[in-house]
């Protein structure tokens, strides 16, 4: 057996690709140990690279996507073979569908195993195919073979990560290979490579078809999407807004892409949208579509007469993924671009074509009234004394105490569905929310990805307690990590937004509601307790009126916090359309109701 003591440029895979990511500023690693990974972790052990130790992958990925949308750049998990890349697989998937740029490293079985089964070993249906697990969702999977390809493949792996429309890559490398020694040639090869790809832009013909178009439609409509934010275009959207004074509709992933007190600003759109942006997306006859996919939740499920009418409204769609064009709506003009990149040019000509720039007071002043009579609507709900607490009434406490940079992990129910419409972002990329996996038990550890991205802010998470009790373990890595983050588990004892469509439709809500037992709590497990056992702060709100000081308290602390908030299981609003409607019940007029 080859001698693992080493000198000069000579190290074991393991080392080299620590190295890597050291010289690509990498920060922290988010993981688990396993047998096949244990390597990697012995040489992080001498890396200024912190690596972050959690007790599911699971927590590792989720914390890592956040990561990745707070910092731009391409996160890293490290995962175990077989169980430890399944456990980690909702998470990537998650990041996957949201766009998110990740760099999984998984240790796989040793390749002189290959086709003997050997433990842990995924092989029911093929030999050494660990991989193909991630093939579904991630952009590119690799098998390390060769050690001394692990160089190239690294490379490959951040800018195809990075590029494009971004997402996850898988590189699988069998545990043999992490340790074997090998000189440093193949990495010094690549050591002067471009760390990032210049993306494409348009030029100042398609940029001068696209004002004129929009300079001259009579009731223009920007959608923006959770592209804005990946490319971190918020400013230049918003100067384009300023000069061009068309009003601004956006996707649930496109919330946070300007303030939401901006004039111009109308809300997000779809099912939970509400009827100020769905009928000015009706109304519209020009559509600036920015890095968005038009998906089903915010697009009614696609039927017209709710949130758009495609054909009849004309479509300019810019995207930096072709095929995202024209997927779910016909366009008039298509364009394959970065759009921070597109903006620039977009602005510039509009000024040098329109250099006095445009005015609408009745739409701003039409978006002003609806803002007022919007929150009137609802101060009855935001302003209860009710106890079980009413969710208006949270999300209102939770932004006066949240500063204004505060950094917001949703989940899914309320804690997504009623910060999208009814909750201001008052800096843009300050939420972090699952989109298109809308998946429970995201927000939680991504709190923590976000708490070590941006330290100096704070991070808040607002999840359900069916969210919340996924993966409660992510508490001791908070701890043990000694960040300032506050839970705030909106517990309704229950599935909640399920539980509400399901007593619509079927008139009950099995499967949906927890049971509890005669020794729990009201509101179910007592998870301001679960807190405290893992050393974190546990507060019991006990009356409406307690929520405001308690997060304020919370956030002076300092401390891990978990507020534990009674709430009653109303349904989010809607304006919008669901099909799932017409298949539970074609021949009524229901959708949620409280359970």
């Amino acid at each position: 057996m080859k001698d693992l003591a080493v000198t000069g440029t000579e190290k074991t895979v393991a080392e080299h690709v620590v190295d890597f990511l050291e010289r690509r500023d990498v920060k922290h690693v988010f993981g688990l140990c396993g047998h096949t990974n244990i390597s990697v972790l012995a040489a992080l052990a001498e890396s200024p690279i912190d690596f972050v130790t959690v007790r599911h992958e699971q927590i590792a990925s989720h914390a890592a996507d956040a990561y990745a949308r707070v910092t731009g750049k391409a996160s890293v998990v490290l995962s175990h073979l077989s169980p430890g890349l399944t456990n980690c697989a909702t998470g990537v998937a998650n990041a996957a569908m949201d766009c998110i740029p990740m760099v999984v490293l998984a240790g796989d079985i040793p390749t002189h195993y290959y086709g003997k089964h050997p433990h842990q070993e995924v092989n029911l249906h093929a030999d050494a195919a660990q991989w193909e697990i991630y093939r579904p969702f991630v952009k590119r999977a690799w098998r390390v073979d060769r050690a001394d390809l692990m160089a190239e493949i690294l490379e490959k792996a951040f800018h195809l990560a990075e590029s494009g429309q971004p997402g996850p890559v898988l590189v699988n490398v069998p545990m043999d290979i992490f340790s074997e020694v090998i000189s440093a040639d193949t990495f010094e090869r690549i050591k002067d490579n471009t760390r990032t790809l210049v993306k494409p832009s348009i030029d100042d013909e398609t940029a001068r078809q696209i004002v004129t178009s929009l300079a001259a439609a009579e009731n223009p409509v920007i959608y923006a999407g959770g592209g804005i934010l990946l490319a971190k275009a918020s400013d230049d959207l918003t100067a384009f807004v300023d000069h061009m004074a068309i009003p601004v509709a956006h996707s649930l992933m496109g919330k946070g892409c300007m303030r939401d007190d901006h004039p111009m600003v109308m809300g997000m759109t779809g099912f939970w949208g509400t009827s100020l942006v769905n009928q000015a997306c009706l109304n519209a006859d020009w559509i600036f579509a920015a890095g968005t996919r038009f998906k089903e939740a915010d697009c009614s499920s696609w039927y017209p007469g709710y949130t758009f009418n495609i054909p009849g409204s004309k479509v300019i769609h810019i995207d930096i993924e072709p095929s995202e064009i024209g997927r779910n709506y016909p366009t008039e003009i298509g364009v394959v671009a970065d759009i921070k990149s597109a903006l620039k040019v977009l602005n510039r000509v509009a000024r040098e074509m329109y250099p006095d720039g445009f005015k609408r007071p009745e739409k701003a002043s039409e978006v002003a009234d609806f803002r007022v009579s919007f929150k009137e609507s609802n101060r009855e709900m935001a302003e209860s004394a009710a106890f079980p607490m009413m969710p208006e009434r949270i999300l209102a406490d939770v932004r006066r105490a949240l500063p204004d940079d505060g950094i917001i992990t949703t989940d899914v129910g309320w804690n997504k569905n009623g910060v999208g419409q009814q909750f201001d972002i008052l800096t843009p990329g300050s939420i972090l929310t699952p989109g298109g996996f809308a998946t429970m038990g995201f927000g939680p550890p991504a709190a923590i990805g976000a708490k070590l991205a941006a330290p100096d802010r704070v991070v808040l998470s607002l999840v359900g307690d069916g969210g919340f009790g996924q993966n409660p373990s992510m508490l001791a890595t908070a701890v043990e990590l000694g960040l300032g983050i506050i839970w705030v588990v909106m517990n309704n004892n229950a599935f909640g937004t399920i539980a509400g469509l399901q007593k619509a439709h079927y008139g009950l809500t099995y499967g949906t509601t927890f049971p509890g037992t005669p020794d729990a709590p009201t509101n179910g497990p007592g998870y301001a307790e679960i807190a405290q056992a893992y050393g974190a702060e546990g507060v019991r709100v006990s009356s409406a009126d307690d929520l405001l000081p308690s997060l304020e308290a919370a956030i002076s602390s300092g401390r891990p916090t978990v507020l534990d908030v009674a709430m009653i299981n109303n349904p989010t609003p809607t304006t919008g359309h669901w099909n799932i409607l017409d298949i539970y019940s074609p021949d009524k007029d229901v959708s949620h109701v409280a359970t």
